[in-house]
């Protein structure tokens, strides 16, 4: 939070494009290292850092507090908070899946084989059928959402060829989910 506040007290120095690049580096990195495992929490922790976004949003665009925020972060192309952690959970599982990611991570994620000869079979989905010790926390284990989410995704999404061509696709799909 004190970055976005030196940024403010310094924003009538600086242009838009100079002011983008701080935000970025010193708001939207801190935003997004590690929020994977935020997957879950209650809604009300969630949007503390909802809130920091937002500020960012209306400090880079100079919109008063007053007026409505999903707008500007349509306007600036930004996936709220909830969507980014999505965003990043399927970046690891998409890695994982092409056999980027270190195989520990890998090692959680298995391929859906069923039983018989199903049409879903080509499909490319993966396994969500853990036994969960806890259900509560065993529910938000990176391998049960991201085998959960990763089926969610459209075929188009899921066999693309590259990881550009993914995460455009991706977020794409992520940024009409939210806003539409």
């Amino acid at each position: 939070m004190s970055a976005i506040r030196k940024i403010g007290q310094i924003r009538h120095y600086l242009d838009k494009d100079t002011t983008a690049k701080l935000i970025n580096a010193f708001v939207t990195t801190r935003l997004d290292f590690c929020n994977s495992l935020l997957f879950g929490i209650p809604e009300y922790q969630l949007a503390k850092f909802q809130r920091v976004q937002n500020i960012a949003a209306r400090l880079l665009s100079g919109v008063p507090r007053r007026e409505h925020i999903t707008p500007i972060l349509r306007q600036l192309h930004w996936l709220p908070i909830k969507y980014r952690i999505l965003f990043k959970i399927l970046m690891i599982t998409y890695e994982s899946t092409q056999g980027m990611a270190p195989t520990f991570i890998s090692q959680l994620l298995t391929e859906y084989r069923p039983t018989r000869p199903l049409r879903s079979s080509s499909e490319h989905f993966l396994d969500a059928s853990t036994k969960l010790h806890t259900q509560f926390y065993g529910g938000r284990s990176f391998r049960i959402v991201a085998a959960n989410e990763w089926n969610r995704l459209p075929r188009e999404i899921r066999f693309a060829s590259s990881t550009n061509i993914f995460k455009s696709k991706l977020k794409t799909f992520l940024f009409h989910e939210c806003y539409s």
